[in-house]
């Protein structure tokens, strides 16, 4: 395995480019969308979780300049995240297969795993916001790596970062003279080992310990806003499952599960608008957003489109519209066999309920 863990750090770029061709080439397998496409679905499923478990590889590997440094004792809550997604799909297909509408009951079971799972997330990473529903993880990059490759005991060194500095081989060269007179002593007198470790624990300052941030540490330094912040990501986190147990309830050409999906987006975002609003009397309470963070709120309004693609907003508008193009375009050469050709899988896409719950 761990054999396989380097190949993969290594050839990361080779990785990402075989795993973009066979996801790709998964679309145009025979049977999709069919009454029988449990293989094809199979298939898909298996190299989604590859590319998860190879994805989790390369982003827990340890840094260049601090070895060891990656933290592989966490759950790994973007990895399972990504293996229910995937394997989301392929319950749907074996489930409608066997057991015909009562789908439902097992995309439920699955859309509460995930609930489950994202919430332990949410609390363990100090109530953060999830980017891409938790498969991603929200930290924030340490930008001393950066600079520190320019300093020397913490001033500018000479070269910038064009060329090597001078002073950094003087620096090597010490510190290995350093070592190598440590090594000596130690060989000629043992106590001094000791005495050099109880001297280094005296000088050397203790670690600074991060708290993670509680529920009652955010409510009580936010007060309202903290409290909107987190019922606003539990609202996004659980719309999914709210979704899907509305269908169960009603069915999936009922207007009810649609406009109360699409509600809960919007009053889960306008929560995350009002405690992010620089404009607000309150500012000290406001939540300040990183640069993931604001691209994970862009992200989220561009999942509102997939209400278009969702029934009974599908069957009654999108797909007239649809099959208008088509018919409009279909006398021209090559172009009218791409758009039908989009349309089929467009159409075949939107009877999965895992291709269009944004989930």
């Amino acid at each position: 395995m761990e054999a396989y863990k380097t190949w993969v750090r290594r050839n990361k770029d080779y990785v990402h480019s075989l795993e973009s061709l066979a996801n790709g080439l998964t679309w145009l397998l025979p049977e999709r969308f069919s009454t029988s496409e449990i293989g094809p679905e199979a298939v898909t499923a298996i190299l989604g979780i590859i590319t998860a478990i190879n994805e989790h590889i390369i982003d827990t590997a340890p840094s260049e300049r601090h070895p060891g440094s990656a933290d592989t004792s966490s759950f790994p809550y973007g990895l399972c995240i990504s293996a229910l997604k995937d394997l989301e799909t392929l319950v749907e297909v074996v489930a409608e297969y066997y057991y015909g509408d009562k789908k439902w009951n097992f995309i439920a079971v699955t859309e509460a795993i995930k609930v489950i799972v994202r919430l332990a997330l949410f609390r363990n990473s100090g109530y953060k916001m999830l980017l891409h529903g938790g498969e991603t993880p929200n930290v924030e990059k340490d930008s001393d790596d950066t600079n520190s490759q320019q300093r020397i005991g913490g001033f500018p060194g000479p070269g910038g970062h064009n060329g090597q500095n001078p002073l950094a081989f003087e620096g090597r060269a010490l510190s290995a003279l350093s070592r190598f007179g440590e090594r000596a002593r130690a060989m000629s007198d043992p106590s001094w080992i000791q005495r050099t470790q109880q001297l280094r624990a005296i000088m050397e300052p203790p670690t600074s310990i991060i708290k993670r941030p509680t529920l009652s540490m955010i409510l009580s330094e936010k007060g309202v806003n903290g409290a909107l912040f987190v019922l606003g990501e539990i609202l996004f986190i659980t719309r999914p499952l709210i979704y899907v147990l509305l269908i169960r309830r009603y069915g999936i050409r009922a207007w009810i599960p649609w406009f109360l999906s699409l509600s809960v987006d919007f009053i889960g975002f306008g929560f995350l608008s009002h405690v992010t609003n620089s404009g607000t009397v309150e500012r000290d309470q406001n939540f300040h957003l990183s640069a993931f963070e604001k691209d994970e709120v862009k992200r989220r309004k561009l999942l509102w489109a997939l209400y278009l693609m969702r029934e009974p907003f599908f069957g009654k508008y999108t797909r007239q519209k649809l099959e208008g193009t088509e018919r409009l375009l279909e006398p021209v050469p090559l172009i009218g066999t791409l758009t039908g050709k989009i349309v089929e899988l467009i159409i075949g896409a939107q009877t999965r309920y895992t291709y269009m719950s944004g989930s």
